[in-house]
């Protein structure tokens, strides 16, 4: 699997910069009131593919945040756990 990873890789890589250099046509992406923004095809692109990772990070931070401080209590319980109890003292066989 590592090996067609390392094949696959640089074709991708290779696709994505033919791609790029074949779409450098002004796209115009129009707002509300008249406001327009034009750039080229594959910069629109990048920048929205940068947009979805940067919120997909931001979706799972919460997620990641939780699990490290449930991971961390369970940590301390197990440790918790193993330490050795301190011996009880001995019984008092001596009676009243």
């Amino acid at each position: 699997m590592r090996y067609l990873l390392w094949i696959l890789a640089p074709l991708l890589f290779l696709f994505f910069v033919t791609l790029a250099v074949k779409n450098t046509d002004a796209v115009a992406l129009r707002y509300f009131l008249g406001h327009e923004w034009r750039a080229p095809l594959i910069a629109v692109v990048l920048l929205f593919f940068v947009i979805g990772v940067a919120l997909g990070v931001l979706a799972m931070l919460g997620r990641n945040v939780r699990q490290r401080r449930e991971i961390a209590l369970l940590r301390r319980e197990l440790l918790a756990l193993r330490e050795p109890t301190p011996n009880p003292p001995p019984p008092d066989l001596v009676g009243p």
